[in-house]
């Protein structure tokens, strides 16, 4: 059926390469001294990318790579994938910082640039501000359009409001780490990418991405995978609830309630053994609504994790810019493990053998659910 995957695929088997703009202009003259190109981007932590270049100095003194004048902090960066004419975004950001390398033997001299993703604009100045007021309360959404708005960035039109009616709600940092701390508070993801930054839970019911094949002959993408089900994830977790005065607490006790990305939940609730359950520290002037909603967030971390998977993609022969925080069916690992998974995260390498995707998949249920994938890799699938 590989001929019927090619007709309905964007992909193009062309080798996927390399496209870097700084300050909007594509750094041509420099491609010939590039060595590498990584990039790490995650669900939890800023995006980052690191660039190296071989630098040789002229009979004139000067040297090739920083002494053209394109690459300087601050200057923004755009990363992106070309397989044949299309291009997909890899990161875009700010270079952060500008190294050059100078050991004994000349022709070993390096530029390494590092950059990191738009968040870092979000990191220049600490401001003091009071959200939201009985006459005008405030939104966890409407506080993140109005902080983003002066960066040139917008909300990603799937995030979520978080909490509402805000009121005096203090911001005394820098941006990019009031945002975090809101991030967390509603047990959110926050993620920088393409101009958009998307602030919501965990997209487990997103649509997928393309299709991960291992041992799938002329149409395996994978170039390794490795799973592991940890079995040693709670089942639940459990608080002590404060009463509305006194000093008493009522003990409580809450399960999952992510979407099963498999056919069955790979809890440990049918091993016929005493209940799994993590007890919540005490969280100083936690209300019941807050404790519960921590033990939500927890609860749901520890399910999330209860498969892992690692393993390596050829870009070119995956024809797309894997991307963490969404969805990805993988079939090739039987009935047992194939299935949706969740990116967790991804590290990009362009070098001269090639594009390579180094990514760390997450997973709630066991079972083979690829027939009831929507979108049209689910499809695809379906038909193998």
């Amino acid at each position: 059926m590989g001929l019927l995957i090619d007709l309905f695929s964007t992909k193009e088997r062309a080798p996927a390469e390399v496209v870097i703009k700084v300050d909007g202009t594509e750094i041509t003259d420099l491609y010939p001294f590039l060595i590498e190109v990584t990039v790490e981007a995650g669900r939890s932590e800023a995006a980052t990318a690191s660039l190296s270049f071989e630098t040789r100095r002229d009979e004139r003194g000067r040297w090739t790579v920083q002494d053209a004048g394109v690459l300087k902090p601050w200057s923004s960066i755009v990363i992106s994938a070309a397989f044949g004419s299309r291009e997909e975004e890899v990161m875009r950001g700010y270079i952060r910082e500008v190294a050059l390398e100078t050991p004994q033997d000349a022709g070993a001299a390096q530029v390494k640039v590092s950059c990191q993703d738009d968040s870092i604009r979000l990191d220049r100045e600490q401001h003091r501000v009071t959200w939201g007021t009985a006459e005008l309360p405030y939104s966890d959404s409407l506080i993140l359009d109005e902080i983003l708005a002066p960066y040139g960035l917008v909300a990603d039109k799937e995030s979520k409001a978080g909490q509402d009616g805000l009121i005096g709600l203090a911001q005394d940092d820098t941006d990019i780490k009031f945002l975090k701390a809101r991030a967390e508070f509603n047990g959110y993801e926050l993620i920088f990418r393409a101009g958009q930054v998307y602030f919501g839970p965990l997209r487990l019911n997103a649509d997928p991405q393309d299709t991960l094949l291992v041992y799938a002959g002329a149409d395996s993408n994978c170039l390794s995978l490795n799973v592991r089900a940890d079995g040693h994830q709670a089942d639940a977790v459990a608080y002590d609830a404060p009463a509305a005065s006194g000093d008493a607490s009522t003990p409580e006790t809450v399960k999952p309630d992510l979407p099963l990305l498999g056919l069955q939940h790979a809890d440990s609730s049918a091993a016929g053994l005493e209940p799994f359950t993590w007890k919540l520290s005490a969280e100083a002037g936690a209300d019941a609504s807050r404790l519960r909603a921590l033990a939500q967030m927890k609860a749901n971390d520890l399910d999330i994790h209860r498969l892992q998977g690692e393993g390596e993609l050829d870009g070119t022969l995956y024809g797309h810019v894997l991307k963490a925080g969404l969805p990805v069916p993988v079939d090739g690992l039987g009935d047992w493990l194939s299935g949706v998974y969740y990116v967790d995260s991804v590290s990009h390498s362009f070098t001269p053998a090639g594009y390579k995707q180094r990514f760390r998949l997450l997973r709630n249920a066991y079972g083979d659910n690829l027939d009831s994938v929507s979108g049209l890799a689910g499809k695809l699938v379906g038909v193998l």
